[in-house]
């Protein structure tokens, strides 16, 4: 089957008319570049500037016109029930992606997770269905999940220009491995006389 031309632009609201779907899980919608099909099979290439977040997009225009709507694909969920307001802040605590309504919580299928939830009073069931958990900070990007047993040592080279809200809340004992006692012995006197530890300034005038 021919692809179709590459993406326009994205559009933030649905247009007169609609040429097709694209159907995406949570994941698949943050973008870059990457060739996507259409729910008909029908590729076409996205080539975007930046990592984009499309859950603030309604869809895709090409460049022959072709309008294409793009569509939370259904996903293997939990739905959580309970004290809702403690369980939201444990959830966003772990930095979990979290889908806020009015009567419940919806969370991807973590065992980890809903074991915690469950040891809190949660009441949960499995269900399947689209996922459209919150933005990150002021409802923009993305709240990333943890690795869970993580040891979180930053020495990974995380070009963190992603547009992901890594509201990382530095707080987590970041074991660096740095030795942050620094010694800071650094021969004030300036004469190689190697008696860093007492640091003789001579008397206080």
């Amino acid at each position: 089957m021919t692809d179709l031309p590459a993406l326009r632009r994205l559009l933030k609201s649905r247009p007169d008319r609609c040429d097709g779907a694209v159907i995406l899980d949570y994941d698949a919608r943050l973008i870059r570049r990457k060739r996507l099909l259409t729910a008909e099979g029908r590729g076409f290439l996205v080539d975007l500037a930046e990592v984009t977040n499309l859950d603030a997009w309604w869809g895709f225009e090409l460049e022959d016109g072709t309008v294409l709507e793009i569509v939370p694909a259904d996903e293997v969920l939990v739905e959580v029930t309970g004290d809702l307001p403690r369980l939201a802040w444990h959830i966003g605590n772990r930095h979990t992606p979290c889908q806020i309504e009015s009567h419940r919580l919806l969370i991807r299928h973590d065992h980890v997770i809903e074991a915690m939830l469950a040891q809190l009073g949660a009441r949960l069931r499995p269900l399947t269905g689209p996922f459209t958990p919150e933005g990150g900070a002021y409802g923009l990007g993305r709240t990333m999940g943890h690795d869970h047993g993580a040891s979180h040592k930053h020495g990974h080279d995380h070009d963190h220009s992603h547009g992901y809200s890594h509201s990382h809340d530095h707080s987590h004992d970041h074991s660096h491995d740095h030795d942050h006692s620094h010694d800071h012995s650094h021969d004030h006197d300036h004469h190689d006389h190697h008696d860093h530890h007492h640091h003789s300034h001579g008397p206080a005038v």
